[in-house]
């Protein structure tokens, strides 16, 4: 009789111990996932502060052609306010993404127009000073493209662990939660990004 109840207190404590075991490792896994989710989107704000700091270069070149628009001009200067605004949000929620990806776009769609009329100034088209921002714009742009994918993989991944068995039992324990990436909208497939 006291070897039975010897037996299962052992087996119970065995049982225990897994528990304990498979619940740190699962919240450490989900910790790093979790962190790493972080870093991504902190390099989606990186990607975009870049294109921030250069937007006021392009105007600045392009200020020196007197009879240039100024409408223009100040429409790329709202937009890039407007977009500086939304960055100061660094709260990881999908409708948070959302709106920081509507400024981001209104930011290129007016940097765009600006480009667009600057075809009529083919001497400033012609000037090293908007030849190496054209270089940086680029890259940059790019560089949202990786820096958006990179985030979106991350979460998938942490998304993943969160919901898979048997980390989804410990995940609702210890408060982690499915969380939500950048998402297609109609007619993502043509994203706005700044082109020369």
């Amino acid at each position: 009789m006291k070897q039975k109840k010897f037996s299962a207190i052992l087996v119970g404590g065995v049982v225990l111990l897994i528990l304990l075991i498979l619940s740190i490792t699962t919240n450490n896994a989900l910790v790093k996932k979790e962190e790493k989710v972080k870093l991504q989107w902190s390099e989606v704000q990186n990607t975009y502060q870049r294109r921030l700091d250069l937007i006021p270069n392009l105007v600045n070149v392009v200020k020196g052609v007197s009879d240039f628009e100024q409408s223009t001009l100040e429409k790329v200067a709202t937009a890039r306010a407007n977009a500086i605004n939304g960055l100061s949000n660094n709260a990881i929620t999908g409708e948070n993404y959302q709106k920081q990806k509507q400024l981001q776009d209104t930011l290129a769609a007016a940097a765009n127009r600006m480009i667009i009329i600057i075809e009529k100034y083919p001497t400033l088209k012609g000037t090293a000073a908007y030849s190496g921002l054209q270089t940086q714009l680029e890259g940059t742009e790019r560089r949202i493209k990786v820096a958006r994918n990179d985030f979106n993989a991350s979460v998938a991944d942490y998304n993943n662990k969160v919901r898979s068995f048997p980390a989804n039992l410990f995940a609702g324990l210890f408060g982690f939660k499915k969380k939500d990436g950048f998402e297609a909208v109609s007619g993502a497939d043509k994203s706005v990004e700044i082109k020369f």
